[in-house]
């Protein structure tokens, strides 16, 4: 081996130029270049080796401008660049350096700015490296930086290795590999590029170890095609898109990766991609955690999705997820939504703290989860399929809504389940549902522990109720099924319920400590079989007559009617000061005139406080209000903070809402109605009871109604309770009028109404925004622009619902958002928040 000396001054023995060093080189020599700057183009046609005299920096290999070639271009089968510091030439998109087909290139301490390197191999032999023929590239401890296009380029029969180096503030993307490339990449450190880290297409593949990927532009991987990707310890931060986006046919393999600050969803997969990852982490992605779609599929081991501003994983298509040993925490949306016909297996997986619901299946998706357990969060599970779904041996627990909601049409089995302390009921079987429940536990819920629906027939076996703030089983009208060795221990209402022509069989059904045995309805007929009461058999002739705690004296005991409205929900807190509702009042969109209406009524009752305080006589003051308007004004939300303000003033004790329409107040058949209205009523005392469309009482043309008695009823409570209850009617303007003019009573006790205007174009605009801001949407200027145009000439006819529409036409803006932004490869982040003119509903005027 010879070695060359190249410096910019020449001298005996020495080359000036290191372009002549080469041509005079055999194979194998060295070429040692002293420090300087040098302006050409080397051509490494024969294995060769260049290096800095002095080491990294020292010499700086500066292209030709205009020449259209890259500052060096290696063909020969082993060259080597060492310590060198190549630069291109101008802006022209030339790579910095080209490796031939066939040739070999090792860079090693060096610096490459400007443009590409770009490596070229042959190509239609796919992904097999093996043979003659294959380019090779090695980079150790080299830092590519402040290029075009790409730091990286590798096509075709290309087999590279990228060691220890530093890829950083790229105009373009880090990396690309097309054809058969194959990287291989340890302990790389990527930043600030443009596009994508990493685009892989054809039968590309790349290796990644303990590497680090930050602030890409674009998604941190893209993988197209055929291509793959293992990666092994990567961290991917703050990408502009999704962390890893595969496409097509891609497949990836994680393990121990970590994955942060996404602007959109951490993973995208589509089309016929596979992921398989193990012990890796997604958390605060800017959509969500994983979006999978078509007939995608990912298989996720020992992982965890964290604080993902959408669902952690979103299921389309014929998408499916496989997670094992698996946490979601967090979410503001949903932590599993399959849709379409999309598949989840859930194994010894958690799911805690989820803004909307745990585990949400809908349309023909599927599920099978064992050893799951769900906390927190709003509700826990909602299965709405028409295909079958399973849960073995899960838990419920914490949730502020329901634990298990059923309302689809597909069979759903649920085998040992346990569901504890939710605020609403432990298990819903919705109208429609097919389900059978074996050997699982409800405790300590804050309403009915499994609530049967309408219709519903489920199997129910081994069933354990302990300690629920109402009933232990409430069964709705015309529902049956077969329940059997039940237990149910310590309910706050009775054991049973059981509504107007219901069927149930209940076998082996045992009962203790609960407030009542059984509460049946006129029309029911259960079938009891070996049921016991505290250890006593139970009557079939009378089984109401068994009950715990009741202190009767024999017959039916009082049976509390199901739930009419939601106390909990609209239950005021006990210190809340009047300035507050105030306030809340006044910061309501439009209903000027309601607000005044609103405010003189304060002041004439803390007149009349102040007036009894003194010993003073109060002047006659009657609380109760007419809510006249078109639907969609704002009247229950005035309602609910009216009775707050009438409860901060100290006139009423608890000041909730109940809200029923008649359909809550008026029976089928003779005595049915009396005792249903005076169920609402009772659960109204101390606060309100707000009577919707309330005109249905009174209906027009018919002599012999149920409603007449419901509207005598009203009158007698009102009267009986005239200190402990108000009662606000609303409708129509004028359907109210003949309403109030059907009784007597009415007429003396309902002395002022509420007018509720509709709401102006301007209004609803801001109702629209108010919606947009709290699910952090943006209106562009335009979009606004035209929505108001679109306020102003949407007739106002009987489907028009104001604020109701405001929210319908948000509703659609933001699917038609969606379904815009799908065919884009990788929306900005402000692209993903925007709502724009193209996404107004044109059709709404043509639906209204």
């Amino acid at each position: 081996m010879t070695t060359r000396y190249v410096a910019p001054k020449g001298g005996r023995g020495t080359y000036r130029r290191i372009s002549d060093a080469v041509k005079a080189a055999s194979p194998g020599d060295a070429v040692v270049v002293s420090p300087g700057s040098y302006t050409e183009q080397v051509v490494l046609d024969r294995s060769l080796v260049i290096v800095a005299e002095q080491g990294q920096g020292s010499v700086d290999v500066v292209g030709v401008a205009g020449s259209g070639v890259p500052a060096i271009v290696v063909e020969g089968l082993e060259c080597v660049l060492r310590g060198l510091y190549v630069r291109a030439a101008d802006d022209s998109e030339t790579p910095t350096i080209g490796v031939a087909g066939g040739a070999g290139l090792l860079i090693e301490d060096c610096v490459v700015t400007g443009s590409r390197i770009h490596a070229r191999g042959n190509e239609g032999q796919g992904s097999d490296l093996s043979g003659y023929g294959v380019t090779s590239v090695l980079v150790r401890r080299s830092k590519l930086g402040s290029g075009r296009l790409a730091a990286m380029h590798l096509s075709g029969r290309v087999r590279a290795q990228v060691e220890d180096s530093t890829i950083e503030k790229i105009d373009g993307i880090g990396i690309v590999l097309s054809g058969g490339a194959y990287l291989e990449a340890n302990r790389l450190r990527m930043s600030d590029t443009v596009g994508y880290g990493f685009r892989l297409r054809g039968d590309s593949r790349v290796k990644l170890t303990d590497s680090v990927l930050r602030q890409t532009g674009m998604a941190g991987l893209l993988l197209e095609d055929a291509s793959t990707a293992q990666l092994t310890e990567l961290s991917i931060d703050k990408a502009g898109s999704a962390a890893i986006h595969a496409a097509g046919s891609a497949r990836v393999e994680l393990v121990d990766c970590r994955f942060r600050d996404t602007q959109a969803s951490g993973f995208v997969i589509q089309d016929q991609a596979s992921v398989t990852a193990r012990g890796c982490a997604v958390s605060d992605s800017g959509a969500n955690g994983l979006l999978i779609s078509d007939g995608a599929q990912a298989t996720m081991t020992d992982c965890r999705v964290d604080r993902s501003k959408y669902s952690a994983f979103h299921l389309t298509g014929a998408a499916s997820v496989k997670l094992v040993d698996s946490l979601i925490r967090g979410g503001a949306e949903h932590g599993v939504h399959a849709t379409g016909t999309s598949k989840v297996e859930l194994d010894a997986c958690g799911i805690t703290d989820i803004g909307l619901t745990a585990l949400s299946v809908v349309d023909e998706a599927t599920v099978r989860a064992e050893d799951c357990r769900i906390n927190g969060g709003a509700i826990g599970v909602h299965l709405e399929s028409t295909a079958a779904t399973s849960l073995e041996t899960c838990s419920v627990a914490g949730t502020v809504g329901t634990g298990i909601e059923l309302s689809g049409t597909g069979y759903v089995q649920l085998d040992a389940v346990r569901v504890s302390r939710t605020k609403a009921a432990g298990i819903v079987i919705g109208t429609g549902a097919s389900a059978e429940i074996n050997g699982s536990t409800i405790e300590k819920c804050d309403g009915s522990g499994l609530v049967v629906w309408s219709g519903v027939t489920p199997t129910v076996t081994g069933l354990r109720v302990v300690g629920v703030a109402k009933n232990g089983i409430y069964i709705a009208e015309k529902a049956a099924g077969s329940y059997t060795d039940c237990d149910i221990v310590g309910a706050k209402y009775p054991a049973l319920h059981l509504s107007k022509a219901s069927t149930p069989v209940l076998r082996h059904v045992r009962i203790r400590d609960c407030d009542g045995a059984v509460g049946q309805d006129e029309g029911a007929n259960p079938v009891f079989e070996d049921c016991t009461v505290d250890g006593v058999p139970m009557t079939p002739a009378t089984p109401a007559a068994a009950s715990a705690g009741t202190g009767g004296s024999g017959g039916t005991p009082p049976v509390p009617v199901g739930p009419v409205g939601t106390l909990d929900e609209s239950m005021p807190p006990e210190d809340e000061k009047l300035e507050d509702v105030l306030a809340e009042l006044e910061e309501q969109i439009g209903l000027g005139r309601v607000k005044r209406d609103v405010q003189s009524m304060v002041n004439l009752m803390q007149a009349v406080r102040m007036r009894q305080e003194a010993g003073l006589p109060a002047p006659p003051l009657s609380r109760h209000l007419v809510f006249a308007g078109n639907p969609g004004t704002g009247k229950t939300t005035v309602a609910r903070l009216y009775g707050r303000v009438l409860k901060a003033l100290g006139l009423l004790r608890k000041g909730h809402l109940v809200e029923v329409d008649r359909t809550a107040l008026v029976g089928e058949y003779v005595g049915h109605t009396g005792p249903k209205t005076q169920a609402a009523v009772n659960q109204a005392l101390g606060g309100v009871l707000f009577i919707d469309e309330a005109y249905s009482l009174a209906p027009i043309g018919i002599g012999n109604d149920f409603g007449a008695e419901a509207i005598a009823t009203l009158v007698k409570m009102m009267e009986d309770h005239r200190e402990d209850l108000v009662v606000i009617v609303a409708g129509y303007v004028n359907d109210m009028g003949r309403f109030i003019g059907s009784n007597p009573g009415l007429s003396s006790r309902f002395t002022r109404t509420l007018l509720f205007d509709d709401y102006t174009p301007a209004e609803l605009v801001d109702i629209f925004e108010y919606h947009a801001r709290e699910h952090q949407y943006e209106l562009s200027e335009d979009a606004r622009r035209a929505l108001s145009e679109m306020f102003q000439v949407l007739p106002r006819g009987e489907g028009f619902g104001n604020g109701r529409s405001a929210r319908q036409i948000f509703q659609q803006m933001t699917e038609r958002q969606a379904y815009r932004l799908a065919t884009l490869t990788a929306p900005t982040p402000d692209q993903l928040v925007s709502l724009e003119a193209a996404d107004l509903p044109i059709d709404y005027t043509a639906n209204s």
